[in-house]
Protein backbone atom coordinates (compact mmCIF):
# COMPACT_ATOMS: atom_id res chain seq x y z
CA UNK A 1 0.00 0.00 0.00
CA UNK A 2 1.63 3.08 -1.12
CA UNK A 3 1.24 6.30 0.51
CA UNK A 4 -0.33 7.85 -1.82
CA UNK A 5 -3.52 5.39 -1.40
CA UNK A 6 -3.43 5.63 2.11
CA UNK A 7 -3.42 9.76 1.93
CA UNK A 8 -6.10 9.62 -0.71
CA UNK A 9 -8.44 6.94 1.19
CA UNK A 10 -7.49 9.77 4.46
CA UNK A 11 -8.56 12.61 2.45
CA UNK A 12 -11.95 11.22 1.21
CA UNK A 13 -12.61 9.81 4.63
CA UNK A 14 -11.81 12.78 6.69
CA UNK A 15 -14.03 14.49 3.94
CA UNK A 16 -17.53 12.11 4.17
CA UNK A 17 -16.81 13.12 8.33
CA UNK A 18 -17.14 16.80 7.29
CA UNK A 19 -19.75 16.23 5.44
CA UNK A 20 -21.61 14.29 7.80
CA UNK A 21 -21.22 16.73 10.77
CA UNK A 22 -22.17 19.39 8.00
CA UNK A 23 -25.09 17.34 7.88
CA UNK A 24 -25.54 16.87 11.05
CA UNK A 25 -25.57 21.29 11.91
CA UNK A 26 -27.93 21.74 8.90
CA UNK A 27 -30.22 18.64 9.75
CA UNK A 28 -29.90 17.92 5.99
CA UNK A 29 -30.48 13.89 6.25
CA UNK A 30 -29.01 13.53 2.39
CA UNK A 31 -26.07 14.97 3.10
CA UNK A 32 -25.60 13.22 6.65
CA UNK A 33 -25.90 9.95 4.81
CA UNK A 34 -24.24 10.78 2.07
CA UNK A 35 -21.34 11.58 4.34
CA UNK A 36 -21.85 8.74 6.69
CA UNK A 37 -21.64 6.51 3.29
CA UNK A 38 -18.35 8.45 1.85
CA UNK A 39 -16.62 7.44 5.15
CA UNK A 40 -17.86 4.33 5.76
CA UNK A 41 -16.89 3.03 1.84
CA UNK A 42 -13.09 4.89 2.57
CA UNK A 43 -12.54 2.96 5.45
CA UNK A 44 -13.47 -0.13 3.75
CA UNK A 45 -10.91 0.43 1.04
CA UNK A 46 -8.60 0.76 3.96
CA UNK A 47 -8.90 -2.20 5.28
CA UNK A 48 -9.05 -3.83 1.89
CA UNK A 49 -5.89 -2.39 1.55
CA UNK A 50 -4.32 -4.10 4.72
CA UNK A 51 -5.79 -7.32 3.92
CA UNK A 52 -3.89 -7.92 0.41
CA UNK A 53 -0.59 -6.06 2.55
CA UNK A 54 -0.88 -8.98 4.70
CA UNK A 55 -1.45 -11.26 2.35
CA UNK A 56 2.02 -10.28 0.73
CA UNK A 57 3.81 -10.37 3.98
CA UNK A 58 2.82 -13.74 4.66
CA UNK A 59 3.23 -14.99 1.09
CA UNK A 60 6.88 -13.63 1.28
CA UNK A 61 7.50 -15.02 5.03
CA UNK A 62 6.55 -18.38 3.80
CA UNK A 63 8.99 -18.44 1.24
CA UNK A 64 11.74 -17.75 2.95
Amino acid sequence: MSFTDKARNKVEELTGAARRRIGDMTDNERMRSQGSTQQGEARAKQVGEHAKQSGRTMKDAATR
